[in-house]
């Protein structure tokens, strides 16, 4: 066996390795995050179920979380309701016609260039 032919076989050898120690550690990552998408409890190294644990302050922070997630979305509601009233006054065609007379009063005439003043 020639040296080239040696070292291609260990060059293979280690390519393996990696593919292999590359698929175990993808599957691992894709099962613990199929169980995290779907709700199952993950599990410690034993293979016993690890749950979380629901403390009292846990529970006070999402209870507070919650109302102010409620408050946001009542405030939410009334921005979008003024939008909604901006974008119908400005697009109102009466809205456009003041716009374009005063545009007209501030343009100076074309009689008016020409005087000196």
């Amino acid at each position: 066996m020639s040296a080239e032919y040696i070292v291609f076989l260990a060059l293979m050898g280690v390519l393996g390795l990696i593919a292999v120690v590359g698929t175990i550690v993808f599957g691992w990552v894709h099962n613990t995050r199929t169980k995290i998408k779907h709700g199952y409890p993950l599990e410690s190294m034993w293979g016993k179920p690890l749950h979380p644990q629901i403390t009292n302050e846990a529970s006070e922070r999402v209870k507070l979380l919650t109302q102010e997630n409620a408050q946001l979305r009542a405030e939410l509601g009334a921005v979008q309701d003024r939008l909604i009233n901006v974008e119908r006054i400005v697009t109102d065609s009466g809205y456009r016609l003041g716009h374009e007379i005063e545009r007209l009063r501030e343009t100076p005439k074309a009689s008016d260039k020409g005087k000196v003043q």
